[in-house]
């Protein structure tokens, strides 16, 4: 089985939020998902937890950060090309999220960030894999 990754958002509205990344094309789990939890299905692979705030504190003792006011991750995606990495950030603003940095073109590199409705910071990035062959 290949390893997965849940990564786990607090959230302020989980209607809200789910529409978010709904809007981005993005699917909803059922079976992981009730009134105070969320599955978003990014890929085979990776899954966002959107967890209402007093949800998510039953996992932790420590305050939760306020992702509109401090950043606590960057969470990035690859995309398959350049247009791709346009077409998740315009979808992302045009769902109700706003910009999060400039515009990062370096070439063989392109990105776009956004925040999500709660603030969390997302980036969409593309590489150019011939430029990087051979690397490390």
């Amino acid at each position: 089985m290949a390893q997965m990754i849940f990564v786990n958002l607090p959230v302020k509205d989980l209607e809200t939020s789910k529409g978010f990344y709904q809007k981005l094309g993005y699917g909803i789990n059922p079976q992981f998902s009730d009134d105070r939890t969320a599955c978003v299905v990014i890929s085979d692979t990776i899954f966002v937890m959107l967890l209402t705030e007093p949800r998510f504190k039953e996992f932790t003792k420590k305050d939760i950060a306020d992702a509109s006011r401090t950043t606590e991750a960057i969470l990035a995606l690859s995309a398959d090309s350049r247009e791709k990495v346009d077409e998740i950030a315009d979808a992302a603003l045009a769902a109700g999220g706003s910009p999060a940095g400039e515009t990062q073109d370096m070439g063989f590199m392109y990105g776009r960030s956004f925040q999500d409705p709660d603030g969390h910071i997302w980036e969409a990035i593309w590489m150019d894999a011939s430029a990087v062959e051979g690397q490390g």
